[in-house]
């Protein structure tokens, strides 16, 4: 990157950085531990809920069936319930504006987002379209284009990744375009939160190791940064350690409570860190990946991470270092930090999770320039990394993918 861009990018991180202290950031109430689901209903009536839009999918609601008795409660309790269950994954707009004709059909004054990422920003993105009824998606795309409240919002992860139970941001795909971007904006924070690890007990293992990843790249990714706070930073290293710690557990024994509670915690706090410190290239070239080859994100993130981390060099090392110190991880400076990195990778290994993205999601030479452009746009200027990089270098690290 030429030296003018570079400084134009630092002084625009710094001075978001500084103005991020003046948003209204929200901390969720948050239900926590088994069986916490069923305590929703009464919270939501006590806050004068009377109708309910819940946002999920087929899965969930009619296979698993782990949305009928949290319907069934609200109804008992006299609330009015329409289930939007056509969630697809990465949500796209014509799916968001289904959600909202329902929202608008059923004179709902509150949502619920009920799964894993997908539910969670397709709701975020509805509450979005109400509270800003003359503005489309592509149109609150970036940093604080929405700026109005949403209807209250719920919601009730059943992953242990992705944190966007506590982010300010819903990522959209656009099928016309290949694009997927983010819509960022603390109003889409949502005040209330289920933390219930009975939900995540069906979680296959290999959704469990790839949304486990996901929360450990939102930890790395945060810390890593030059945008931290002493609370983001306390979050990045506890959810680094709960992760090193729980996620294999998790893995290998889909019924291990302990695991999948501590989990849930890891991946709720580094999603609290990452929406203050923000991510990085990881991200940038995951989005552009899964916007182009629809790759499951968790899985993008787990591949791409240790790809990343290499191509900062010594710029991250110091930051990387101490991870590792937290880990539990000994040696000098730079042994620490590479051993950090391989960790991460030996991790996946043990997981199943390949080192590079073939087969189905295989990456075509001809897409390798739009990706890297999309991913520099979306992340210069804005993520604060260690290290900016181009499309060209960028580029460099897609092909590394394949």
């Amino acid at each position: 990157m030429n030296i003018f861009r570079r400084i134009g990018c630092r002084i625009y991180q710094r001075i978001f950085y500084v103005a991020m202290f003046f948003l209204p950031w929200r901390k969720a109430d948050v239900l926590q531990g088994e069986g916490s689901l069923m305590q929703l209903p009464e919270v939501m009536k006590k806050n004068g809920a009377k109708s309910v839009l819940v946002v999920t999918d087929k899965v969930l609601n009619e296979t698993l069936k782990l949305v009928p008795p949290l319907t069934e409660k609200l109804r008992e309790l006299g609330l009015n319930v329409a289930v939007f269950d056509e969630v697809v994954p990465n949500p796209t707009i014509g799916c968001i504006e289904d959600g909202v004709k329902m929202y608008l059909e059923n004179n709902c004054d509150c949502i619920v987002a009920f799964g894993g990422g997908s539910p969670m920003d397709c709701a975020k993105a509805i509450g979005a379209r109400i509270a800003r009824p003359k503005k489309s998606i592509p149109q609150m795309k970036g940093v604080l284009k929405v700026l109005k409240k949403l209807p209250p919002l719920y919601a009730i992860p059943t992953t242990a990744g992705t944190g966007s139970e506590v982010t300010l941001a819903a990522v959209i795909s656009n099928p016309e375009t290949n694009e997927k971007y983010p819509v960022n904006d603390p109003q889409l924070i949502p005040p209330y939160v289920v933390l219930d690890p009975s939900l995540t007990v069906g979680l296959p293992p290999h959704i469990t190791s790839t949304t486990g990843m996901d929360a450990l790249t939102h930890a790395v990714e945060a810390y890593i940064g030059s945008s931290n706070t002493r609370q983001t930073k306390r979050d990045a290293i506890e959810a680094t350690q709960l992760i090193f710690k729980y996620l294999e557990r998790a893995y290998q024994n889909g019924n291990d409570i302990e695991a999948r509670n501590k989990m849930q915690y890891a991946a709720m706090i580094a999603g609290r860190a990452f929406t203050r410190a923000y991510v990085g290239y990881v991200h940038a070239i995951a989005h552009a990946l899964g916007g182009f080859y629809h790759i499951p994100h968790g899985l993008a993130n787990s591949i791409i991470l240790p790809h990343v981390l290499r191509a900062f060099g010594p710029s991250a090392h110091k930051k990387l270092a101490q991870l590792a110190t937290a880990v539990g991880i000994e040696g000098d400076r730079k042994t620490r930090a590479l051993a950090f990195i391989q960790a991460i990778e030996d991790m996946n290994a043990r997981m199943n999770i390949p080192n590079k993205i073939e087969g189905r999601y295989e990456i075509k030479t001809e897409d390798i320039p739009t990706i890297a452009k999309r991913a520099d746009a979306e992340a210069n200027p804005l993520y604060p990394v260690p290290k900016l990089m181009n499309a060209k270098e960028l580029a460099e690290i897609v092909e590394n993918l394949r």
